[in-house]
């Protein structure tokens, strides 16, 4: 696996070389645009606005607009000259107990491999990461943004979680909620905390696929293999109402039926499948 960014975990005046790789992967399936009446690929195409020519990649660089219409051209070494050190440090300015992030915060995990010459440090902040069951709270510049983000132990594994800043969470003041015309009442607690302990399972991943994306990749199987002719579509369910008038009845059915059955865990795609055209 490729890193895609090389540093180090600055703390103190504790130092540790480390690599950042990828921790996820996107499974989405690609679909290409094309003309109806013969199935070509349509192909984007990146034209000048004062003219409307294609410009190649070679003669394309990075502009930022400071007044309407008027640009400042910034090339990498720019970007690079902004601050360096913060371009090549996870600068962890506090520590705060894990339990205490909202996971809201979380956006996307990197893993992180120890550099040559920081084995034992890694090992060290791992540890103690692990033992005290905290987060370095760090800043890092990824190619042109600085981002906030954790520093986390994941067993002997030191795992960096990228963080959204305070500011880019929208407060739900627009949120009209209903107030409820009657409190829940004790019944109807009790029944729902019997039916949420019925459905309680230990937390696997595994259990949890993309049944979407799988669905349409059966769809598009049979559409190949029938030459790419309509297919007759499914008789869709109909929705269970949603104006519950009496929600006690409700979840007495609900516990009467049990829980779902549990699913098997499916093994995980290979990235090499055939996709779409």
């Amino acid at each position: 696996m490729r890193a895609i960014w090389k540093g180090s975990i600055s703390f103190g005046l504790v130092n540790i070389p480390v690599a950042l790789q990828n921790a996820t992967r996107t499974e989405e399936l690609k679909f290409r645009l094309l003309r109806a009446r013969d199935l070509s690929p349509v192909n984007y195409r990146r034209v000048a606005a004062v003219d409307g020519e294609e410009v190649p990649w070679n003669e394309i660089v990075k502009g930022y607009e400071y007044e309407k219409g008027r640009f400042v051209v910034l090339k990498d070494e720019d970007f690079r000259r902004v601050d360096v050190e913060a371009a090549d440090t996870i600068d962890i300015v506090d520590f705060v107990a894990v339990a205490e992030i909202n996971p809201w915060y979380f956006h996307r995990p990197y893993y992180l491999e120890p550099g040559t010459g920081g084995a034992g440090a890694y090992a060290l902040l791992c540890a103690v990461l692990r033992e005290t069951g905290k987060a370095g709270i760090a800043r890092i510049v990824i190619r042109t943004r600085q981002h906030l983000a954790a520093v986390k132990a994941d067993g002997n594994l030191l795992v960096l979680e990228l963080l959204r800043f305070a500011d880019e969470l929208v407060a739900p003041t627009s949120i009209k909620v209903p107030a409820a015309s009657r409190r829940a009442g004790t019944r109807e607690v009790r029944m729902a905390k019997a039916l949420v302990d019925q459905m309680t399972q230990p937390w696997d991943p595994n259990r949890y696929t993309d049944d979407y994306r799988s669905s349409l990749l059966k769809l598009i199987e049979r559409k190949v293999a029938a030459g790419g002719r309509e297919l007759p579509g499914p008789a869709r369910r109909a929705k269970p109402a949603t104006n519950v008038i009496d929600l006690a009845s409700v979840l007495r059915r609900s516990l009467e039926q049990g829980a779902p059955p549990r699913r098997a865990a499916r093994p995980a795609r290979r990235r090499g499948r055939r996709r779409a055209a």
